[in-house]
């Protein structure tokens, strides 16, 4: 991010951050579930600059969300900070066991081997009885170094946990973007065999990438159990990684903070439909799709580009 972008996103955190006591209860609910979901987007975004689409996010999605609960009913261990990062280990810990395969496959072979491995996770879950099936159970509520907030104080809690931990990932992943490692995903899309002739292992970066991602998706899943209060397979099902996609179609990969702001434009725009058209909310959804496809296919992230290169041509 330029030097007025980042300005421009700080702003918008501590106005976020202080909208807590002004809005409703169930729209900072919302919104929680939203920025949590936007760091697995974010992940989506550092593989989709390399040409790459997962299909299959929701595995490390669901295994970050299933770490804080299991870890809690085990050990009674209740800190937000401590499961979330707990989550993420566990999620970036597999994603690192399996980025040794995924890494050698592209395209539709990428996508339909993530989608398999979510799927192979979701039916796991399901058969096991004793991590609550189909039902799946309760996720304790979180603590804060010791400090334990219920009802309304617990909702903003959470809130503004997740707010700093996606502005945290936000600087970092836009640190990496303009790293070496990062900046290489764009030639990796084009021309492999380029890249490797540079010296870089164009398989070691892709796998950093599904790291880094699985990572994000992990922390999201964990953030998100603590806001929804409960786990259960279908997190991992392969319609909870078609939203993920879907979300990163509406933003974009222009910049780290559109994964952010598609992220609270899907959840808001599901919300809305379903509760004005209930019977008809999936067709709208796939109507706002289509739209973003035809008429914006850089995402909402191309507005900013689009607004900048106006004014520099205004410019005398």
């Amino acid at each position: 991010m330029a030097r007025h972008g980042r300005i421009a996103a700080g702003a918008a955190l501590l106005l976020a951050a202080a909208a807590a006591f002004v809005l409703p209860d169930w729209i900072i609910s919302l919104a929680t579930i939203a920025f949590a979901n936007g760091l697995v987007v974010l992940g989506l975004i550092v593989l989709w600059r390399a040409g790459l689409v997962s299909f299959g996010q929701a595995l490390y999605y669901c295994i970050g969300a299933y770490a804080v609960a299991l870890v809690g009913r085990a050990t009674g261990v209740t800190d937000a900070f401590l499961l979330m990062l707990i989550g993420g280990a566990a999620a970036g810990l597999v994603a690192f066991v399996v980025g040794f395969l995924l890494a050698r496959y592209r395209e539709i072979f990428f996508a339909m081997l993530s989608l398999a491995l979510s799927m192979i996770l979701y039916g796991v879950l399901v058969k096991a009885e004793s991590l609550g099936s189909t039902d799946g159970f309760s996720v304790a509520s979180p603590t804060f170094f010791g400090y334990a907030p219920h009802q309304e104080k617990l909702l903003m809690a959470l809130y503004w946990l997740v707010l700093a931990v996606c502005a945290i990932a936000a600087f970092l992943i836009d640190a990496y973007f303009r790293s070496v490692s990062g900046a290489l995903a764009m030639p990796v899309r084009d021309n492999e065999i380029r890249v490797e002739f540079l010296g870089m292992s164009v398989s070691r970066l892709i796998h950093t990438k599904l790291v880094i991602s699985g990572l994000l998706a992990g922390m999201g899943g964990a953030l998100a159990a603590f806001a929804i209060g409960h786990v259960d397979p279908n997190m991992s099902y392969w319609t909870t990684s078609g939203e993920f996609v879907f979300i990163t179609i509406l933003s974009g990969a222009g910049s780290v903070v559109s994964a952010f702001v598609g992220s609270l434009a899907f959840e808001s725009l599901r919300s809305f439909a379903f509760a004005m058209l209930p019977q008809l909310w999936q067709m709208l959804l796939g109507s706002v799709l289509l739209l973003t496809i035809l008429f914006l296919p850089q995402g909402l992230g191309s507005l900013v580009t689009r607004l900048r290169w106006r004014r520099k041509a205004a410019a005398p």
